[in-house]
């Protein structure tokens, strides 16, 4: 079976643009339809207890931890954002990479839209939240922490199966190359014989 060629540095950009693109309208028109229609602070039973809508405005994070420091969340997001676009740009060739990193940065850009556009004003915007699953945890969340929280595990999954963010896989016979690598041209340069 062959292996496909890895993308070139703007089909990979393209590629994460894209799914950034989708991710980040799907969040907004999600938040904006719940704003629309759902009664603030109320449960609305969609599955039970197992789906629940609760429409907040949440100030700080996960379980709105940081109320008081709502500013420091945008910066985070911004730098993420600005992290996910340089290696979008400058390092990520293999598909799967550009996949995960559109799909966070979607997310990202979702909740940092909120937080630079939405009451009570620029860089301290609440963010809407609205999706409840009680039996599996006790926050309120939205579209774009799903996508969040879900491609940092797929983040972590990648890293962990050695996939590199240009395609190839990192195997033990590499990380001694990798290793080595360095020593010999130490000892390249020190070796008279070598000159």
């Amino acid at each position: 079976m062959r292996s496909r060629p890895p993308l070139r540095s703007a089909a990979a950009s393209i590629l994460i643009a894209i799914l950034a693109v989708v991710v980040l309208a799907a969040d907004q028109l999600a938040k904006m339809i719940a704003i629309e229609n759902l009664p603030p602070e109320r449960v609305v039973p969609v599955i039970g207890e197992a789906l629940q809508l609760y429409l907040v405005r949440n100030p700080g994070a996960a379980f709105s931890l940081g109320e008081g420091v709502t500013w420091i969340f945008t910066i985070a997001l911004a730098v993420v954002a600005c992290v996910i676009l340089f290696l979008a740009v400058t390092r990520v060739r293999s598909r799967l990479w550009a996949v995960v990193l559109g799909l966070l940065l979607g997310g990202v850009l979702g909740n940092l839209s909120d937080r630079l556009f939405r009451e009570p004003g620029f860089p301290v915007g609440h963010v809407v939240d609205f999706i409840s699953t009680p039996w599996m945890m006790p926050a309120i969340y939205n579209v774009a922490d799903v996508f969040i929280v879900s491609m940092m595990i797929s983040v972590a999954l990648l890293v962990l199966f050695g996939l590199r963010l240009d395609g190839t896989r990192e195997t033990r016979a590499s990380r001694a190359a990798d290793a080595a690598a360095p020593d010999d041209s130490v000892d390249a340069a020190t070796d008279p014989g070598s000159r």
